[in-house]
């Protein structure tokens, strides 16, 4: 089923669950939020394909975030040219709105190599997860090291280490020709992660994985092995096309899959591009700031600008306007 020329599972994740093998996952495609993403920035194709990969597992992940609350993603690297990918996920703001997502990086443009495989261009550095649960809350926050040969894999290390879920990641993204010459790109992944239990088994001290690091089937006893390698094989099976093709829709996918499996699908999520950047939220960083070092910051014309990393939206605000003492004086006068 197509709408125009958007497929009508484009831009959604759906959850589901394997009742025969105790295993929950997500599908997701991403297509119109990943051309917003990228198209705010000229990055090269390494960088691009990083953020792509990024943004897809921060879908996938950040689908089971509640209303307004708010997952962040980040990988610094060190000693390769990439410093920094952050992306944001942001749960609804109520029931049947979109889950909103962000993305940028940062890196060195001299030292990026053009034909170079994008992941080694992270070096060594760390992954990490933090879910903001709103105010009055303490944020949590999971660190791992950079680990095995893509995102993906560290993120998988991520549960394994700071989690101990046993999850497995399987995604494809890059730039398509539609017909009439139009270029954008399709991205398609799906996640399988085994339920939680109220005891991990994990074997901490046999652990398999990259640095010593825990891996997937550390997380397991030996019945569970056996329906967790079973999904993996089978998911080893699936195809490019089944992931991003207008062809077969989720469902469709999980049924061709996982039917002996029992697959149990839940209402789908929308996601859309959204950045949460605005003057206020400007004017309220800078207020950290001292009047010296806000002068330091002010240009000729008498004003401050800030650029949002993530969107490129531009602000110009008035020094007065901004300070400690504008905090201070606003704070008093509403005592």
């Amino acid at each position: 089923m197509t709408i125009g020329n958007k497929i009508a599972w484009d831009d959604t994740v759906l959850p589901f669950q394997l009742d025969r093998a105790d295993i929950r996952g997500r599908v997701a495609r991403l297509d119109g939020v990943l051309n917003s993403v990228l198209e705010q920035h000229d990055y090269p194709p390494a960088i691009e394909a990083l953020v792509a990969e990024m943004t897809l597992l921060t879908a996938l992940i950040g689908q089971t975030m509640k209303s307004n609350w708010k997952l962040s993603l980040q990988v610094r690297g060190t000693g390769g040219p990439v410093r920094l990918i952050a992306t944001d996920y942001y749960g609804p703001s109520k029931e049947g709105d979109a889950g909103r997502v962000r993305a940028y990086a940062s890196y060195d443009a001299e030292r990026v190599d053009p034909n170079g495989p994008a992941f080694a261009q992270l070096g060594s550095g760390y992954f990490a997860i933090l879910i903001d649960q709103g105010a009055g809350t303490k944020p949590y926050q999971g660190i791992t090291p950079i680990a095995g040969n893509s995102l993906s894999e560290c993120a998988e290390t991520y549960f394994a280490q700071s989690e101990q879920l046993a999850t497995r990641f399987e995604l494809i993204f890059g730039r398509s020709t539609e017909k009439g010459g139009v270029e954008g790109w399709r991205a398609g992944g799906m996640m399988l992660q085994h339920m939680p239990k109220a005891s991990p088994f994990a074997k901490k001290d046999e652990a398999n994985g990259d640095q010593g690091l825990l891996t997937a089937t550390d997380m397991l006893d030996p019945d569970e092995e056996d329906n967790w390698n079973r999904a993996n094989i089978l998911l080893d099976s699936v195809e490019q096309l089944e992931l991003i093709g207008p062809i077969v829709s989720p469902t469709q996918l999980l049924v061709r899959l996982f039917h002996e499996e029992a697959p149990r699908v839940y209402d789908p999520q929308p996601v859309e591009f959204g950045c949460t950047c605005s003057a206020e939220r400007v004017a309220t960083t800078l207020s950290i700031y001292s009047p010296k070092d806000l002068a330091y910051m002010t240009k000729d014309d008498g004003s401050i600008t800030a650029d949002c990393q993530f969107c490129g939206a531009h602000y110009v605000l008035d020094p007065a306007t901004v300070g400690r003492d504008v905090v201070k004086n606003a704070d008093e006068a509403s005592a």
